[in-house]
């Protein structure tokens, strides 16, 4: 399992040309925990499909793979019917064309790009969700996961596994020696930093050496200054990268990047070297944003444990916004319509189906329905909550633009981000770059 995320780019959708929805698969956490929650025997799936074979496909590999073959065994077991699990790694799109163009699509496929769904979609190859299904993901699911899991207004998706990226991790050791906090929003975030910084660490750690990380932050900070409806906008370029909601966006992130409470050099480090600036053996400072695959670095390092000294909470509030997350996560759509498949899809749509992997770690389940006691530590616990409990979830902007704008080294959003985190006090040129550089990607 990945817990790096560079490599999320060269899972975009782009790569087949659909520019209006896209998304990177997810990095998951790396947690360990004991096996436990729902059997065959507590799954209440409708339909004896004795002797029926269904086939799904996914990214899945290595401990994934067991954790969600396990999910599928409780459904055999409910059933009677087998199902077969295939690996396409990073090759989705390649694959599912593939069977398509070989007349032997899965019955199930579960995406990490909801463009590909999108596209599926509508050119016919997919089925809307039957009434059982959706009115399983209607009962369990918040009104951001059914509107992103639909095409034109009909419900095609079930997303079974979700990514917060709206998570700020913290050396616990160093802001008790600082005496900070978690703060309340970002005025408080600002000074917490400078109490860290005063008590001789740098505030935060920034990886900018690619444009990435910095994308990120700019979604973060623009999903709670402008809103959810903006930020849609600003997705598919239906307003300008000029428009007075990008400054005020890129404002906030000055009042942090234009001050000495980042640590120097960030334009020169990557992010995993951020992340070791904070929870290495030999730390410099005390904060450094990203998503909650952030504890699969912390585990690779081995100085700090996450839980214990590695902690986060959630990216602060902006001028009194709402609870947000940014993040990503993998869809499940079928390709057949028949009972068992429709079974299927009910089943993986239930708070049963995601409670088998919860316990076992590395699944965080955005069904509002699963017990969060199973999630194997507070941490886990607290990511998942906070994707479950967001009031608002939007999916990574960068990842939902033209390849050419939102997701190649050296031109468009990243680069435009790294000029500015090396000069923010150049918002009105940024934007304007901003602009060109979107103008001619769309």
């Amino acid at each position: 399992m990945s817990t790096q995320p560079i490599p999320r780019r060269a899972r975009s959708l782009r790569s087949i040309g659909v520019t209006s929805v896209a998304l990177a698969a997810t990095a998951a956490l790396v947690l360990t925990g004991c096996s436990g929650g729902t059997s065959g025997d507590d799954v209440a799936v409708d339909g004896d499909f004795s002797g029926e074979t269904l086939t799904i496909a996914a990214a899945w590999s290595g401990a994934e793979q067991k954790n969600f073959e396990a999910v599928l065994g409780a459904f055999e077991d409910a059933t009677g019917a087998k199902v077969d699990y295939t690996s396409f790694g990073d090759n989705g799109p390649t694959y599912i064309q593939g069977q398509l163009e070989g007349g032997t699509p899965p019955n199930v496929a579960v995406l990490g790009q909801p463009a590909l769904m999108q596209s599926l979609a509508e050119n016919g190859d997919i089925q809307p969700l039957g009434d059982s299904v959706k009115s399983a993901v209607e009962k369990n699911y918040a009104q951001s996961w059914l509107d992103l899991g639909s095409v034109d207004d009909e419900l095609y998706g079930v997303w079974f596994k979700g990514a917060n990226k709206s998570t700020m991790w913290y050396n616990a050791d160093i802001y008790d020696e600082a005496g900070a906090s978690e703060p309340e929003d970002w005025d408080d975030f600002l000074t917490q930093l400078g109490l860290v910084s005063d008590a001789g660490y740098s505030g935060i750690s920034i990886g900018a050496d690619v444009g990435w990380p910095l994308t990120d932050w700019f979604e973060n900070v623009y999903l709670r200054t402008a809103g959810p409806e903006k930020y849609d906008q600003l997705t598919r370029h239906e307003i300008p990268w000029t428009d007075p909601s990008v400054k005020e966006a890129l404002e906030v992130l000055a009042s942090l990047w234009g001050t000495d409470l980042v640590q120097p050099g960030g334009d020169q480090r990557d992010f995993p070297t951020s992340v070791t600036e904070v929870f290495g053996a030999d730390p410099e400072a005390g904060t450094v944003y990203e998503g909650d695959f952030v504890a699969g670095n912390i585990a690779d390092d081995g100085s700090s444990t996450v839980g214990e000294n590695a902690l986060f909470y959630d990216f602060p509030a902006v001028n009194g916004s709402a609870p947000a997350v940014m993040g990503g996560g993998d869809v499940a759509v079928q390709f057949t319509d028949d009972e068992a498949t429709s079974a299927l899809m009910e089943y993986l749509a239930s708070p049963e189906a995601a409670e088998i992997w919860v316990p076992n770690g590395g699944l965080t389940s955005p069904n509002q329905a699963v017990d969060t006691s199973l999630y194997p530590d507070d941490v886990s616990r607290q990511i998942a909550e906070a994707l479950t409990g967001a009031e608002v979830f939007r999916f990574d902007m960068s990842d939902l633009t033209p390849s050419a704008f939102g997701g190649t080294p050296g031109q468009g959003f990243w680069q435009e981000m790294i000029a500015f985190y090396q000069n923010p006090s150049d918002i009105d040129g940024t934007m304007q770059r901003l602009e060109a550089a979107a103008a001619a990607a769309y």
